[in-house]
This record gives C-alpha cells, structure tokens and sequence, in this order.
C-alpha cells in the first residue's frame, strides 16, 4: 500500500520536531556523492581512525570463546562495574558502590535513561552552546523544554556563574555539562566547575549532567576535572556520564556506563530493563578490558590528537575570514565563518547562514563539515579532527582554495 493511502502517519507527534543527527546526515551526504564518484572528504562524524587495541579485542574474544554469550545482568556485568568503580578512584578520586553504577548501550543511552526516569513534561533541560545536538532532541522526544544558554566563543565557550543564576527557574530540572566539549573543546578550570556549583547548591531541586565522554582527549598539559570532583557536596545530584567510545577507539563497541545516586541508577535501570536489557555481554568484557589494562594507547591516542589540533589551527590562521582558537580537549574545530556569511559564491549563489556555508564546502571543495546552528551556535562550522594529519591538510587546503573564490557583496 502506497504510504499517502494509509489512514495514519508512522511517526508519533512527538518525533516531528527532532531532526536526524547533523552529523550522521551531513556523513550520509558525503557517502552519496563517494558513491556517484566523488572526493568527498569526510569530516563531519566524530569517530577516532584508530583500531581498537589488540588486548582489548583479545578480552572480547575470551570472552566468546568461554561461553560469556548469555544474557547479561540489565544495569552490567558484576566485573564491568568493578573496573568502572577502580577507574572512577583511579582516574577522578571518586568512590562508588555497585548500586551506583549502570552500563547502557553508549553515553547516549545513558543520558535518555536518566532523562526518561527523571523529566516530567514542560521541565526544563539548560544546556550550553554549543552543544551536542543530540541533548536537546533527547529532551524533546521526551516532552521536556530544552533551554540553550549562549556561550560565545569570546568566553571560551563556556558559561559563567552569573549567566547560569540568570537561567535557572522553579521549573529547570538539569543541567548538562560536557567536559570536554563537543564540538568547541572548550575545558573548565577547577576553579570555574567549583564557581558554577556554588550557584547549583543554591538551588536544591537542580540535578546535573556531567558528560565527560572526553575526559582522556584533553591538551596543552591540562588535568581533567570531574564535576563530581570540583563539586563534592552536590554529589547526590550529580549524574557522570562516560563510556570507551572516543577515549579506547571503540565506537562500534557501544559500551557506555553513568554513575550517580542509587535512587536515580535503579530508576534508569528499569528503564533500560524495557527498552534494551544489558549491553552485549562480550562488548563489556572488551570494556572491562580497556578500563582495567594498560592505558599506554590512551595517551598515544591523545597525542595524536593534539599534533592534529595543532595542525588544524596553524592551517585556519592561514585562511581569511576563519577563526579558531586552539580547543582545549575533544576532536574537533569549531571553526568561525561568521565573515563569510552574507558573501557570494562563485555562481553569484549568496552565502545567507552556516548551513548554506557548510553546503558551499561540499559542492565545491568536496569537505564534509556540520553547521554550527545544529548545536545551538551559528557562524560557525564543526570538522572532525580524528582522521589522518594526511587527509586534515588535504582538507583544509581545499577548503582555503574554497573560501578563496567568495566575495564580498
């Protein structure tokens, strides 16, 4: 039957305002055009280029072949969380019990958990930006009011004591940080965390959402800070949200865990126990493996990434009419467009906003990049800097040959 003649729509109301993932359209795009013969140049999804170490595959294959292969516990498997619990005192000096812990599917499923346990409808999600764009739309599947609160790039990308007392109401239930952030790599000082918890203690019905799914891909000699670490007394409010995705180069894995209070892990449990049950129970033998191993490919992964940031910069402050300044952690350059916006392509085509900017980059220099307004901060455009130094100087050089041929109105 022909869809336009079924009495009903497929999809829910709730769904019609959430748009498909920015960077998993903008990859699907580049795909068509490799496949119509192209050299496209990916960089619009945040995957590391790197294998999964071999020890962390060996642990999965055990792990099979010893029969590990039936249904895991919903909330993880018993060594999971105990390498988690080891990793929490060992990386954030932080302790947590069994009870406090839960393994989901990836960060991301993490996060709705604790959104579907814990958001009425109408309740309102602060979140700064730019942001992963997958917060907001998480928010509103589940009828809550996802608020942005504007962090420019002239304060780092992050946001202040003041800003955040401004933006908080009697109907603001969490607060999501992402430590650090995608897409701007922008980091918190202690200092800075402990400032933003003095005004959270002041408002007690606040929980907070710390996604530290970066915390290992961190620069410039920079020590990671936990939220929970700057802010001991809003421990029971607080949610940590981490996994091996980015960190362990293990993306295809999904093997993501959260730790928080009791009341709140056991509530997100039952809300994993009917969406999905436990993770793969061979995917969380690798994990225990990349937590509880040696961490020598950690720290060559984020050297790696840092050589690469720097090249991306040094490559930008060549470019007219770009800017970035230097992220402090994560895999990726927000890159400022703003001048470029309102400018005319080489067909007279105007320029009127990042999205038609980042769509001028595809036709023309074959660069795939997400605009910045898909998280929440226009004039501004996201590259991934987790492929090869290679492919990031073939790229960036396409991409000034590119906004070479823009002119002025």
């Amino acid at each position: 039957m022909s869809a336009s003649l079924l009495p009903f729509e497929y999809a829910s109301s709730r769904l019609k305002p959430v748009q498909p993932s920015a960077s998993a359209a903008v990859s699907q795009n580049a795909k068509e055009l490799k496949l119509a013969g192209h050299d496209v140049i990916d960089l619009g999804l945040g995957e590391p280029d790197f294998d999964t170490p071999a020890h962390i595959v060996e642990a999965a294959y055990q792990a099979a072949k010893s029969g590990q292969t039936r249904y895991p516990p919903t909330d993880g498997t018993a060594t999971l969380k105990a390498a988690i619990i080891k990793k929490l005192r060992r990386d954030n000096a932080l302790d947590f019990s069994p009870q406090q812990i839960i393994v989901s599917n990836g960060a991301k499923q993490v996060i709705f958990n604790a959104f579907m346990a814990t958001l009425e409808v109408g309740q309102e999600v602060l979140m700064c930006a730019p942001y992963f764009g997958q917060y907001k739309d998480m928010v509103t599947v589940l009828g809550g009011i996802p608020k942005p609160l504007q962090c420019p790039a002239e304060d780092g990308f992050l946001i202040s004591p003041n800003a955040l007392e401004e933006a908080i109401t009697p109907n603001t239930r969490w607060l999501i940080l992402n430590l650090p952030s995608n897409p701007a790599g922008a980091v918190y000082t202690l200092e800075q965390l402990a400032a933003l918890g003095e005004v959270l203690e002041r408002h007690p019905n606040v929980m907070v959402l710390s996604d530290e799914i970066y915390e290992h891909i961190i620069f410039d000699g920079r020590t990671f800070i936990s939220f929970a670490t700057a802010c001991p007394n809003l421990r029971d409010r607080i949610l940590l949200v981490n996994g091996v995705s980015k960190a362990y180069a293990m993306t295809g894995w999904r093997v993501g865990y959260g730790a928080g209070h009791k009341t709140l892990i056991a509530a997100m449990t039952k809300v994993q126990s009917q969406i999905s049950s436990g993770v793969c129970s061979v995917a969380q033998a690798a994990a225990e493996a990349a937590l509880s191993g040696p961490q020598d490919e950690v720290v060559r992964f984020k050297n790696a990434f840092e050589k690469r940031r720097d090249l991306v910069v040094s490559k930008v402050a060549k470019i007219r009419g770009l800017t970035l300044d230097p992220p402090g952690g994560a895999f990726y350059a927000f890159i400022g467009c703003k001048e470029y916006i309102g400018c005319l392509g080489p067909d007279g085509t105007v320029i009127k906003d990042d999205i038609q900017f980042c769509q001028y980059l595809l036709n023309e220099a074959k660069v795939a990049a997400v605009p910045g307004s898909a998280y929440g901060l226009s004039g501004f455009f996201r590259l991934s800097t987790a492929c090869s130094e290679t492919v990031l100087c073939k790229a960036m050089d396409r991409i000034k040959q590119c906004v070479d041929k823009l002119t002025y109105k």
